[in-house]
């Protein structure tokens, strides 16, 4: 539960971000989350720490690896507006995102190629071989 000062137990923050704890401790050895206040050797977080697990979220379901955000987080000179940090770092993702696209679209076209043999023997199917011999 939350105290009068605003300040988090890690069970409480990780309820609200809907992690688990060994994520939030996972974070902060990362260097994800900042280290958090601790009051008898137990952690008390800021509503910061709330916001930057949402943002976290956020970012792992627009693909980012944790590197990735951690990158988002830190590696740009502190005045890099948010704006030109997630377009510089999602410019980078959209081609990754591309390519993971266009290599589906591939394999999508070889299972349905694949699905019309016919052969008793995949050593016998011209389709198949007809694919090896375009690699």
């Amino acid at each position: 539960m939350s105290n009068s000062k605003g300040e988090l137990k890690i069970g409480d923050i990780a309820q609200r971000a809907g992690v688990n704890t060994s994520t939030i401790r996972y974070y902060e050895s990362m260097g994800l989350l900042p280290a958090p206040k601790r009051i008898n050797g137990h952690r008390r977080y800021s509503t910061d720490a709330l916001q930057m697990l949402h943002m976290i979220g956020f970012a792992q379901k627009a693909g980012f690896t944790l590197s990735e955000i951690k990158t988002l987080f830190q590696d740009f000179d502190p005045n890099t507006p948010a704006g030109e940090r997630w377009r510089t770092l999602a410019n980078q993702k959209l081609l990754e995102i591309d390519a993971l696209i266009q290599r589906a679209q591939q394999m999508k076209e070889l299972l349905e190629v694949g699905m019309q043999c016919g052969c008793l023997r995949l050593e016998d199917c011209r389709i198949v071989n007809q694919q090896l011999e375009c690699v």
